[in-house]
C-alpha cells in the first residue's frame, strides 16, 4: 500500500469471463500458510461473520463400498470357462440345483467390501451468521445460546444478554453476554484485559482493546461492529479515538442495566454475585460516575440479616429514627466480626451493622464515603458518635474526670505503643479495645497489606494508623485497677497488668502482636500464680524486655481481686 504499481491486460493465463483471481506468493518462511489448520483459523478469527461465502478446498478422506467382483474378474473368467466343457459332455442330463438362500446372503455381503480414498472438496469456513445485524425481537433463546457457545468455547448457557443497537452521529451494533461463572484466571495480570471482540463492518479488527470496556467489567464477553472505524485502523490510532469513547461509555451503561436485570430474579442475582461480586466492589473503586449505581448491588450479611445477605437499600429502610449513619466492621471472616467487641454498644441500642468481610471490601469503602445521604462508618475507627442523651452525656463525663489517673498512668506505662488512653462509649462487656484514627488504616487493612508478597515496607510505616486504648469505665477489672493506681500508681502489678489488657485487646481487636513469647510467658505466669504454684526456678529475665517487669508475688486475695 502506498506504493506505485502498473495494470496491463492479461494474455498468458486463460480468460475469467468475470470475476477476479488474486494470487498470493509467500515467502520461503511463510510455508504455514499453505497449512489447511492454519488457513482455517486466520479465516475464523478475521472474517467469520463476513457476509458472503468463504471456501477452502480441503482433502477429506472417507471410505467407500466397493464390490468383490471387480477384484475377482479372472477367477469368474476360468469358472464360466470349467461349466461351459461340462454342459458339453452332459447335454441331455437333467439338472437339479439346490439354493441356499442363507449362503447366497452370505455371498452378497462379502460381494461387498469399504476402501479408504482421498478426495477434495469445498468447504464453507465462515458458517456462523452475524446475529447482531439482525433485529433481537425475530431472535430466540436457541439462537443467542448457540452464537454465545459459538463465540467463547463454553460449555454452558451464558445468564444474561443484551443485544441493542445505537443510531445518530455514532452507529454501532452490540452483543453482550455475562458467563454463568468466573474464570479461575479472572484477575491474572498476564490475561488479556477483556473478552470483547471488535469488528468494523463485520470484519474482526481484534480482541485485546483496553480503550472498550474497563477493567472491572473484564468478564463480560461480547461482540462490538462499528460502522464509523476505518478498516486499516491501527492500535495507536484506537486510543486517541473519540468514537471507541463514546462505544465505551455506552457499553459501561448497558452492563449495568443488564445487571439490574439480573437483580430482578433473587435466585440468578445470587448465582451472579457469588461469581462477580469483586468486580462490581472494584468498579466502584475505579468508576467514580458510576459508583452510586454500583452500590444498589452491593450485598452483605449483617447483625440482624441471619443467613441471608442484605443490600444498602434494605438497610437503610430498617434504620432506627435515632440512627444517622450506616455502620460497617470489617474482619477476616463473618465468625471473626460476629462476636468483635466493637459491636456490644450498637447491638445494645438496637442499630444494625454490616459485616465487610471481603479483602476488597476496604478498597470499597475508601472511595465509597455515603449511600443515600447517609454516611458509612466503620465502628473500628475514632469518630464513632452514637446519639446519647443529656443523662448518659453527664454520666460520661463524670466517669472521664474519675477515670483521668488511670487513664495517664496506663499512657504512661505504654508510652507510643498507643497515642492516647480515653474512655470508650462502645463497649458492654469487654474491658479494653483498640481503635484506629480515622483516616488511617484499619487493623484489617493492616493484615492484608502485610500479607501482600511484593509489598512496599517503607510505605507501610507511612500509613499504618496510630492506634487509641479504649477502657470500659463500667468493667469490673478496669474499676479493680482505677483502685489500684489510686492506692499505689508504682506497684509493679498495675505495670504487669496494663501490658496484659494491651495485649489482649491488640488480639480482640485484628492486630497481630509483636512478639508472642513475651505474651505468652506472662499468660504462663499468670497460670502459674491461678493453680498457686510456686516458682522454683525464677524465669530468665532475657525473655522479658526491660520495660516489663515480672510478676510480684501476690497474695490469694490479691489474685481473686484482680480477676
Amino acid at each position: 500500500a502506498g506504493g506505485s504499481f502498473t495494470i496491463t491486460r492479461d494474455t498468458v493465463n486463460e480468460p475469467l469471463g468475470r470475476g477476479s483471481i488474486i494470487r498470493l506468493f509467500l515467502k520461503e518462511d511463510m510455508s504455514e500458510y499453505c497449512e489447511e489448520k492454519r488457513l482455517k483459523d486466520v479465516v475464523k478469527k478475521h472474517s467469520e461473520f463476513i457476509g458472503y461465502p468463504i471456501q477452502l478446498e480441503v482433502e477429506k478422506e472417507i471410505e467407500k463400498e466397493v464390490s468383490d467382483d471387480e477384484d475377482d474378474e479372472a477367477e469368474k473368467k476360468d469358472e464360466e470357462k470349467k461349466e461351459g466343457e461340462e454342459e458339453k459332455t452332459d447335454d441331455d442330463a437333467p439338472k437339479i440345483e439346490e439354493i441356499d438362500e442363507e449362503k447366497e446372503k452370505e455371498g452378497e455381503e462379502k460381494k461387498k467390501k469399504k476402501v479408504k480414498e482421498m478426495t477434495k472438496e469445498m468447504e464453507q469456513l465462515n458458517k456462523t451468521k452475524p446475529i447482531w445485524t439482525r433485529n433481537p425481537d425475530d431472535l430466540t433463546d436457541e439462537d443467542y445460546k448457540s452464537f454465545y457457545k459459538a463465540l467463547t468455547n463454553d460449555w454452558e448457557d451464558h445468564l444474561a444478554v443484551k443485544h441493542f443497537s445505537l443510531e445518530g452521529q455514532l452507529e454501532f451494533k452490540a452483543i453482550l453476554f455475562v458467563p454463568p461463572r468466573a474464570p479461575f484466571d479472572l484477575f491474572e495480570s498476564r490475561k488479556k484485559r477483556n473478552n470483547i471482540k471488535l469488528y468494523v463492518r463485520r470484519v474482526f479488527i481484534m480482541d485485546e482493546c483496553d480503550e472498550l470496556i474497563p477493567e472491572w467489567l473484564n468478564f463480560i464477553k461480547g461482540v462490538v461492529d462499528s460502522e464509523d472505524l476505518p478498516l486499516n485502523i491501527s492500535r495507536e490510532t484506537l486510543q486517541q479515538n473519540k468514537i471507541l469513547k463514546v462505544i465505551k461509555k455506552n457499553l459501561v451503561k448497558k452492563c449495568i442495566g443488564m445487571f439490574e436485570e439480573i437483580s430482578e430474579n433473587k435466585e440468578q442475582f445470587d448465582k451472579f454475585y457469588e461469581a462477580f461480586s469483586k468486580n462490581l466492589k472494584l468498579g466502584i473503586h475505579e468508576d467514580s460516575q458510576n459508583r452510586g449505581k454500583l452500590a444498589e448491588f452491593l450485598r452483605y450479611y449483617s447483625t440482624k440479616s441471619g443467613d441471608q445477605t442484605t443490600s444498602l437499600k434494605d438497610y437503610v429502610t430498617r434504620m432506627p429514627e435515632k440512627q444517622k449513619d450506616i455502620y460497617f466492621i470489617t474482619g477476616e471472616s463473618k465468625a471473626a466480626v460476629e462476636s468483635a467487641p466493637f459491636l456490644e454498644r450498637l447491638k445494645k441500642r438496637g442499630y444494625e451493622v454490616l459485616y465487610m468481610v471481603d479483602p476488597i471490601d476496604e478498597y470499597c469503602v475508601q472511595q465509597l464515603k455515603e449511600y443515600d445521604g447517609k454516611k458509612l462508618v466503620s465502628v473500628t475507627k475514632e469518630g464513632l458518635e452514637l446519639e446519647d442523651d443529656e443523662d448518659e452525656k453527664k454520666k460520661m463525663q463524670e466517669e472521664k474526670t474519675a477515670f483521668e489517673p488511670l487513664t495517664k498512668e496506663i499512657k504512661n506505662i505504654l508510652g507510643d505503643k498507643v497515642e492516647k488512653v480515653q474512655l470508650s462509649h462502645r463497649l458492654e462487656d469487654s474491658p479494653c479495645i483498640l481503635v484506629t484514627g480515622q483516616y488511617g488504616w484499619s487493623a484489617n487493612m493492616e493484615r492484608i497489606m502485610k500479607a501482600q508478597a511484593l509489598r512496599d515496607s517503607s510505605m507501610s510505616s507511612y500509613l499504618v494508623s496510630r492506634r487509641t486504648m479504649e477502657i470500659n469505665p463500667r468493667h469490673p477489672i478496669i474499676k479493680a485497677l482505677k483502685d489500684k493506681v489510686a492506692d499505689d500508681p508504682a506497684e509493679k502489678t498495675v505495670k504487669d497488668l496494663t501490658w496484659m489488657l494491651y495485649e489482649t485487646a491488640l488480639l480482640c481487636s485484628g492486630f497481630t502482636l509483636e512478639d508472642t513469647s513475651h505474651f505468652a510467658t506472662r499468660i504462663y505466669r499468670m497460670i502459674k500464680l491461678g493453680l498457686s504454684l510456686d516458682d522454683d526456678e525464677p524465669m530468665s529475665n532475657s525473655s522479658v524486655p526491660d520495660d516489663m517487669p515480672a510478676l510480684e508475688e501476690v497474695t490469694e486475695s490479691k489474685m481473686e481481686e484482680v480477676d
